[in-house]
């Protein structure tokens, strides 16, 4: 018998069916998160006075390396055995399996090679602009693993507990939620960072406050998430946490010397650039 003060969680995770096509919520709050962020992060630029930057091409490189670093870091490091037995099983993305951690390292691959095939800038002033976008899009995509009944918590009997019949009857932590809020009220934290100093924060500010307060947030919650893979269950840390500590530790190393961060970026930046500004690539 479930208590009728439970939330019974199934909704459709098809949003629309076109023939035979069928468009997911996943799919739209996906698309979504690059959406919003395209357009806030020209707004940013204008407020940068800094306007002929090639933001669709920037886009493209962002999806792309989203998508492959986040499948990638899936395959290799959640179910290596399977996908080196169906290496061709990698390429199909729509059957699910996508890390946030490899997202997240796609991204920065995306930025350096956009710095040095399409317009050169500096790497570290478009990293800062971009990790509260990133964690925006990141607050979206929990929402559509909500939407899927997917990446849940384990059981409990706490009062806000949700059922997910897809999955099972039993009372869970509603693990998704509990990232996609926090990383929302992240995003908002770093925003407004911006939009009030930008002028003043040092290289690397937002994203090193990026890093250690979302895979802070990573490390607590899975705490509280179900097994992402079979070779999990009855580990200590999982593999979400073991991934999460060295882009958490980098980014308190970035926050401490920020100086170091600037000198790293600055070899990795294709030319010298002032305020942000570089060339277009021909």
């Amino acid at each position: 018998m479930i208590p009728p003060a439970l939330l019974v969680w199934n909704v459709d995770p098809i949003a629309l069916k076109l023939g035979p096509l069928a468009v997911h919520w996943y799919g739209i709050l996906f698309a979504s998160g690059f959406i919003i962020g395209y357009y806030l992060f020209l707004d940013m630029l204008k407020r940068e006075q800094r306007t002929q930057m090639d933001v669709d091409r920037l886009l493209t490189y962002l999806m792309v390396g989203t998508v492959v670093g986040a499948r990638v870091v899936h395959c290799v490091f959640y179910d290596p055995a399977y996908y080196l037995s169906h290496p061709l099983d990698i390429l199909k993305i729509w059957e699910g399996g996508l890390a946030s951690h490899g997202g997240g390292l796609g991204v920065l691959v995306a930025v350096y090679l956009y710095s040095r095939r399409v317009e050169a800038l500096d790497v570290a002033w478009l990293i800062d602009r971009l990790a509260p976008l990133t964690i925006l899009a990141g607050a979206l995509i929990r929402m559509g693993n909500f939407v899927n009944s997917e990446i849940v918590g384990r059981p409990t009997d706490v009062a806000w507990a949700i059922i997910f019949p897809r999955v099972d009857m039993l009372p869970r932590h509603p693990a998704q939620l509990y990232e996609a809020l926090s990383y929302l009220c992240i995003f908002i934290w770093l925003y407004f960072a911006y939009r009030r100093r930008a002028q003043y924060l040092t290289s690397g500010a937002l994203f090193g406050r990026f890093l250690v307060a979302v895979f802070s947030v990573r490390i607590a919650v899975e705490f509280v998430k179900a097994p992402q893979a079979a070779f999990e269950d009855g580990n200590l840390i999982s593999m979400g946490q073991l991934l999460s500590v060295p882009f958490l530790l980098a980014g308190i190393y970035i926050l401490m010397r920020p100086a170091a961060w600037q000198t790293l970026t600055q070899r990795l930046s294709p030319v010298a650039v002032t305020a942000g500004k570089g060339k277009k690539r021909d």
